[in-house]
């Protein structure tokens, strides 16, 4: 890990130690997790998209195991049945 060092006004700071006394987590744990959603959320940082997708594969399942390959074939089905 990489030291680093930032200033938090007071209202920051006191809310930043009530949630890690609520969570049982560091303060710097807390920040880190913080920062992680950040990035995450960011439109321009392509990992952080890549980790959104990856998180959501196989998340649910379909009818029809192939439907990821298969998806314009049962498409033209239900268009033109």
């Amino acid at each position: 890990m990489v030291r680093t060092q930032i200033q938090l006004s007071e209202e920051q700071a006191q809310l930043l130690k009530e949630l890690s006394l609520r969570h049982r987590k560091s303060m710097a744990s807390l920040i880190r997790q913080a920062i992680d959603q950040f990035i995450a959320a960011g439109t321009d940082n392509r990992s952080g998209l890549y980790r959104q997708a990856l998180a959501m594969a196989g998340k649910y399942s379909a009818e029809n195991p192939d439907i990821s390959v298969e998806h314009d074939t049962y498409l033209d089905e239900d268009y033109f049945s």
